[in-house]
Formats: C-alpha cells, structure tokens, sequence
C-alpha cells in the first residue's frame, strides 16, 4: 500500500470537507478567548460547555454570566477576516451596546474550513447580535429569578434612609471625572456632607472583586456612614458588564446600609441596580438626591421650626388671654372682697362702737353705785371691826389678872418676879409673894411638897 504524506491527506481531507460542507451554518458557541490581530484580522476560540446551574454558580461564589469551568462537548477555532470583522463588530456594538467579549454566548453563521497547514477552523462571516442580547437578558433575568428566590431582591430597599443622611461612604475610581462632579456638587450645596472615597475598579474583569471589597470594608466601620454610593461617570456600555454578576448583586442585596447607585448610562439598568436600595442614572444625580434629602430634612426644620414658634405664639396669646381674663375676675374678686371688707368694717365698728357705749354706760352706772357702795362696805367693815374689838375688849376683860383674882384665886411670883406655877421653882428659904384681891403677902419657904413628903416617909 502506499503511504500519503501528510499534505496529502490533508488535502484530501480539506476536499472532503468543502464537499461535504459547502454552504454557510449558523451555529451558537461561547467565546473562551478571543484576539485582534494588528493587521486587523479577528481569532476566535469558541467552545461549548457543560451547564452547572445557578445554584453551583452561587455556591462557588462564581460571576453567574460566567460558565464554570466543566467538561468541553466541543472546542474550534473560528476566524473573521479584516474585511468582514470591522463591519460585524460595529453593527454588534451599535445592537448590544457591547463588545464581544470571551464569556459571551453568540449566534455567528460560519463556513467550515480545513487548511492544510493550520487544520480545521471556521470563517466567520456573520453574527447575530440579536441573539446576544436575548442570551444577556435570559442571564440576567436567571440572576433576577435566583435573587428573588433566594429572598434578597428587594432586601436593601427595606432598610430605611438614616436621617439626616450626611455621611456618605463612596465607592467609585479615584480620580474619576463622576466622583469629582459628585464631590463638587456636593459642596457647591451648602450643606455639610461627610465624604470618603473607596477606591474600586469600576470597569473591567476585577469590578466584582474589587467592589466586594470596597463593601467588606465599609461593612467593618459601618456605624460611621448613613449609606453607600456607588458611582461611576459615562463611558462606554460594554463597560457595564462587570455590574451584572450575582454575588456583587446578592452582596448590595444583603448590605447592611442602604446602596444608592449612579452607575452613569441612561439606557441601561444593570443588576445592582434592580437590588439596590436607590438607583439613580449619574453620580451628579446621585449627588442631586443626597442635595434634596438634606434639603428636605432642612424644610421639614424650618416648617417645624414655623409650627412650634407659631404653637408658641397661640399658647401665648392663649396664655394671654386666660391672664387678662384671670386678672378680670382677680380686679371683681378683689372689688367684692374689698366692698365685702369695707361692709364687715363698718359693721365691726358699729358694733365696737355700741359696745363701747354699752360698756361705758355700765361703768358709768357701775361708778355712780361705787361711793355708796364703798360707804356701805366700809360702814359694814367699821361695824364689823367695832364688834371685833368689843369682843377682844370683852376677852381682855375676862382675862385680866383683876377678875382672877376677884374669884379667889391668888398669883405667886419668886424673887425675881416670875410666876410661880409648880413647887419645884422655888427652894427652901426662898422668898415669895402672893397676890391676892386686895393686897399681897411675902413669905419664906421653909419647906417644899417634895421635902415634906420625903419628911413623912422617913418618920414612918
């Protein structure tokens, strides 16, 4: 048997092929990489892979618009020539408002090739940017779907804006034009916001990451900031690709402060911004909500500021009129208790006045009766002292020595003078005197009672 060179069944084989696949296919594959050459022509990898689902998605913290890595059912280069692939990239982009980008599911019509040197590939020679966009919104809408299942959707549009809302914690590129015009406008207000910046990349591969980040950072100091902005000034639509992940999604969902977005297009709405508590088209809009926030916290001030002075004002006036009124009824109250006063007075005096005549007249009477009185007291008390005195004079009388002595009964008086009353105050050869009714007699004691008793008992 003779044996081909490799040319030579390649060759074959790239005759088999035309033959055998001679008309253009539209086929659905995945872009897995994907480069421009300088000469302008564009190579494709495209593969197609094995599904996981939403729920692995979610549970390896995976981007859901990014399939997982799993087995290839097919893989083939494809190749869109210079002529062909500035008009296919532009009608894509003016469609989707996109690029192509690896990851991104595309409906492309190709011609099946087989080139003896550089093998089996496709020519691109059209895609279908339709498809695209309804494979993005299915995507989308499966996240949407999965958020809401998982109970998160709406989660941060519960919590309710903190008052005032002045400490904004911003994530957004540093020194990008939109957080400058957001900063500017802020302070050009009047009002005093509290701002700090957390850097993140905001387009690109690494916005989920570096967004969650930003997040898990503000998450540690929370109680220093009333809500999150995250911003981000206009730029091309393909840039937006980065906010239409689940988890960044499912971490604004869950935030524990509210999310206001101004992600900077006006016709597009990402994912983060279906879960975020507010969304806004710009940062300058976003700037513009926090204005009138604080506006109307400074309105609702004043009008109570206006109710309470005008509250106070009423409770014056009212305290005013209930004053003038009390003074009224204390001017009344006052008139009648004086009047009222004026009549007991006048009363009082009367009757002091009566009284004191009455009194005066029966001191009067009392002292016309007095001299009679005190004569007839002091002729009572003269009678009286008379009778007194005849009594004493008649007990003097009755007493005196002259009368004793009239009845018979004698006075005996000593030496010197004294009564004698008992034997035994006078001694033997003692001379006394007895006074008798007409005279006295002097004797001399030749012996006592007592002697002449004891004289008896001896000559017994």
């Amino acid at each position: 048997m003779k044996a081909l060179s490799l040319s030579e069944l390649n060759g074959m084989v790239r005759q088999a092929i035309a033959l055998t696949f001679p008309d253009e296919y539209w086929v659905v594959a995945e872009i897995a990489e994907m480069r421009e050459a300088s000469a302008g022509h564009c190579y494709l990898e495209l593969v197609e892979k094995e599904e996981e689902g939403m729920d692995k998605g979610r549970r390896s913290r995976r981007n859901v618009l990014e399939t997982a890595a799993g087995t290839f059912k097919a893989r083939a280069k494809a190749n869109i020539w210079c002529n062909v692939w500035y008009r296919l990239k532009t009608k894509f982009t003016r469609t989707t408002g996109r690029n192509l980008e690896p990851g991104m599911k595309i409906l492309l019509k190709v011609q099946v090739t087989f080139h003896e040197q550089y093998g089996y590939s496709l020519n691109v020679a059209d895609i279908d940017p339709d498809y695209t966009m309804g494979e993005m919104a299915r995507r989308r809408q499966e996240i949407l779907v999965q958020l809401e299942a998982d109970g998160v959707l709406h989660l941060n549009r519960q919590i309710p804006l903190p008052r005032p809302l002045q400490r904004i914690a911003v994530i957004s590129a540093a020194g990008a034009a939109g957080y400058g015009d957001f900063c500017h406008q802020l302070f050009d207000s009047g009002f005093r916001f509290a701002v700090h910046l957390f850097p993140a990349t905001m387009q690109g591969a690494e916005v989920e990451r570096s967004i969650i980040a930003a997040l898990d950072h503000i998450a540690e100091e929370m109680e220093e900031w009333d809500c999150v902005t995250i911003i981000r000034g206009g730029g091309a639509v393909t840039d937006l690709n980065g906010f239409d992940t689940y988890l960044l999604a499912a971490n604004i969902a869950q935030f524990p402060l509210p999310v206001l977005t101004g992600i900077g297009h006006d016709r597009d709405e990402t994912i983060i911004d279906r879960v975020a508590h507010t969304h806004l088209k710009t940062p300058t809009a976003v700037a513009q909500f926090l204005i009138d926030n604080m506006q109307q916290e400074l309105d609702g001030v004043e009008t109570l500021e206006t109710r309470i002075m005008e509250a106070c004002q009423d409770y014056l006036s009212h305290q005013q009129r209930c004053f003038d009124a009390v003074a009224r009824r204390f001017e009344r109250s006052a008139f009648t208790f004086t009047h009222q006063q004026q009549v007991m007075l006048m009363r009082m005096a009367n009757r002091i006045r009566i009284n004191v005549q009455t009194l005066l007249q029966r001191l009067l009477q009392q002292h016309q009766r007095f001299p009679q009185r005190m004569r007839q007291g002091a002729e009572g008390c003269i009678g009286r002292q008379q009778q007194r005195l005849a009594l004493a004079e008649k007990s003097l009388e009755m007493a005196s020595p002259e009368r004793i002595l009239r009845l018979g009964f004698s006075i005996t008086t000593n030496a010197k003078g004294h009564v004698v009353r008992s034997p035994e105050e006078v001694k033997t050869g003692e001379t006394v005197r007895t006074m008798l009714e007409h005279g006295s007699i002097a004797s001399v004691v030749t012996t006592t009672a007592e002697e002449e008793q004891l004289r008896l008992e001896a000559s017994r």
